[in-house]
């Protein structure tokens, strides 16, 4: 595998290799990526839409360009139906705020999965106490799935909107939305997808899932921090009201009435992260190249594999990830038209497995260790993991536990980091 895309990847940590498998919270970052923020800051910067000289017709050129990106990406009809936003966490709140205000009323009934992050049960919990709305949880199976006879139980004539993330953040669970979107309309209900943890691992398709928003952050898809983005139907971004208000999302402003601009820019209030976006397209085009399908193999193969040894160690705990069959190994075709260094993370000698076969983060506890004490330690040897509630504290209840130690993939990763990640674990556990 060639690293040489992803410069962070070739440092050292307290003198050993960085072995990075922390990638549901953030991804590292092509060259690619980093270079098109430094050259548009060197030589394109200047304020978008509003000027008319050439650096601010480039600079626009650029933002709306990777509008037309984003919209292709996910198969969006219109770029008037993409705004751009600081991230999933702004993207559901916009939502929580201005599709309350419009369509929801007290008693109204949002319903929300029991797996999801935080960022998808605290704006609800924020629109509640402003508006008296109803929140019912839609309950998860013990081996990680969602009980799909109790989420249609759950709806009535008050049922507004259900809230669902894509994949769990914590168990990996691929939630079956395209099916759960279909219920949800068949009972006059809209259906909102946290893609956060999707869009980087498999072609996501906001018409064939048959949703009515999806949201997701750049940072988890290989662009930078702070944009991320809201897609929603036109006739409902039509009906909401501004999220915020100052220039940019106006079309007239008197000292008697303000008249909104037309979408998207009614709800992207003063200056944009227009380097962000065009940095998010770069990321984009970049995991396009490689193709999202080539990618959901590859990460299936590391699941599968890692979850094949995990299991072999004494005490391990894994959440969600029901037991499935060895993986069949086949190797990624079709690189003809990719990037020999992007092919080789994929491709390489390593065998991949079906896509069926789950991609999410592995969640586990061992024995009674801390999760704290085990990645504190782990990272010592070099091995980057996540550890602590993951911002889903009602599900760390519902597993029973204050906290997990979470391991999850990203292109870059091999089987070799995963056997680096077993070899560190097992000396960590001889230590307690």
């Amino acid at each position: 595998m060639n690293r040489q895309d992803f410069p962070i990847l070739s440092r050292e940590v307290y003198g050993r290799p960085l072995i990075y498998l922390d990638n549901a919270a953030t991804t590292q970052k092509p060259r690619c990526v980093v270079e098109a923020i430094s050259e548009e800051y060197y030589n394109v910067n200047a304020n978008v839409h509003r000027g008319v000289h050439y650096l601010s017709q480039q600079a626009t050129e650029l933002h709306e360009g990777a509008r037309e990106t984003v919209r292709r990406f996910i198969n969006a009809p219109d770029t008037a139906e993409i705004i751009f936003t600081r991230g999933t966490t702004e993207s559901l709140n916009l939502v929580a705020t201005s599709y309350g205000e419009a369509f929801l009323h007290e008693g109204d009934e949002v319903l929300i999965s029991e797996m999801e992050h935080h960022s998808n049960i605290v704006p609800w919990q924020l629109l509640r106490e402003r508006k008296g709305i109803v929140i019912k949880v839609i309950p998860m199976t013990d081996d990680g799935t969602l009980d799909l006879q109790a989420y249609e139980r759950l709806f009535t004539s008050r049922t507004r909107l259900v809230c669902c993330c894509h994949v769990s953040n914590v168990l990996g669970t691929v939630n079956p939305v395209k099916e759960m979107a279909a219920i949800a309309h068949a009972h006059g209900a809209h259906f909102l997808v946290d893609a956060a943890q999707s869009v980087p691992h498999q072609a996501v398709d906001v018409q064939n899932l048959g949703c009515d928003f999806l949201v997701f952050s750049g940072h988890k898809v290989y662009g930078p921090t702070g944009i991320g983005v809201l897609w929603g139907r036109k006739e409902l971004l039509d009906a909401m009201p501004p999220y915020q208000g100052g220039g940019e999302m106006i079309a007239r402003v008197t000292w008697e009435k303000t008249t909104y601009e037309r979408l998207p820019f009614k709800f992207e209030a003063g200056t944009p992260d227009y380097v962000g976006s065009h940095a998010l397209a770069v990321a984009l085009d970049y995991v396009s190249a490689i193709g999202m399908d080539a990618i959901q193999r590859h990460e299936a193969d590391l699941t599968a594999y890692a979850l094949q040894k995990m299991r072999e160690i004494e005490g391990m705990r894994i959440y969600g990830h029901p037991a499935m069959p060895q993986p069949q190994a086949a190797t990624v075709q079709n690189h003809a038209a990719t990037p020999p260094s992007q092919a080789a993370m994929i491709g390489g000698p390593h065998p991949t497995t079906a896509p069926s076969l789950p991609t999410g983060p592995i969640s586990f506890n061992v024995g009674t260790i801390h999760p704290l004490d085990l990645g504190t330690l782990l990272d010592r040897l070099g091995i980057a993991i996540r550890t602590g509630h993951h911002c889903a504290q009602p599900l760390m209840a519902r597993c029973g536990v204050e906290g997990m130690a979470r391991i999850s993939f990203g292109l870059y990763n091999t089987r070799e980091d995963i056997d680096a990640f077993i070899s560190a674990l097992q000396r960590v556990i001889k230590m307690f």
